[in-house]
């Protein structure tokens, strides 16, 4: 579901993952000692070795993501037609370059523009596109982020220190199982002949968020 700036959320999540509805206790913390508590426990009986755990952490920290929602960014800011693919179904656009997931969640792409900024949020747990971002990071499945990013966008992206002029509007994207959003940021001024590769390493886990822009070159 997306909504401007000031309304609330009104969405029916069915998920099994990450809930918090008490708002009091650190559910972050608790689900971390579960986590803990588990690979331990895999270890343990022999079903898993600890190295293969950090090898995977690693894996979708450093190569599945950010690394492959940048490469898509890039792409929309050097080929139309894909950007307009991209637009169309995201889901096609995204998996043309490889990039799947085993959730089967359907992808959507936003556009920022100098008129309106994109945020996404997930409110009730932490859906989030792995499969082109990696691993989420901590803030986004924090219960105060999930509710400022709803009540008050503008004060969320100025905690990341990014102020928006009053004339850009924020309009913010929740996130469901079924339905996952990718932020395609602007693309950064004086990188008109810089190649695919050049643009993806400008482009952040952050940026695709909407809690950041795309910084250029000095």
């Amino acid at each position: 579901m997306t909504h401007n700036h000031g309304d609330g959320p009104s969405h029916d999540h069915d998920h099994d993952h990450d809930h918090d509805h008490t708002g009091g206790m650190s559910h972050l913390g608790e689900m971390d000692a579960r986590v803990r508590a588990l690979e331990s426990l895999l270890v343990e009986k022999g079903y898993v070795q600890s190295e293969s755990i950090d090898q995977l952490i690693e894996i979708y920290e450093t190569q599945i993501g950010p690394k492959n929602g940048a490469h898509v960014v890039a792409k929309s800011w050097t080929d139309p037609e894909f950007a307009d693919w991209l637009h169309r179904d995201a889901n096609a656009a995204i998996h043309s370059l490889g990039y799947t997931s085993r959730q089967g969640e359907h992808m959507q792409a936003v556009f920022n523009s100098d008129d309106t900024h994109h945020l996404v949020v997930c409110t009730l747990c932490s859906c989030y596109p792995w499969s082109v971002l990696g691993l989420p990071p901590t803030w986004y499945k924090s219960p105060p982020f999930r509710s400022k990013a709803v009540i008050d966008p503008r004060g969320v992206l100025s905690d990341f220190g990014l102020n928006l002029p009053e004339t850009t509007s924020v309009e913010v994207h929740d996130s469901t199982a079924e339905t996952r959003y990718l932020v395609i940021p602007q693309r950064p001024e004086k990188t008109e002949n810089w190649s695919v590769e050049q643009l993806a390493a400008l482009v952040t886990r952050n940026a695709m968020i909407g809690t950041a822009t795309v910084d250029g070159p000095l």
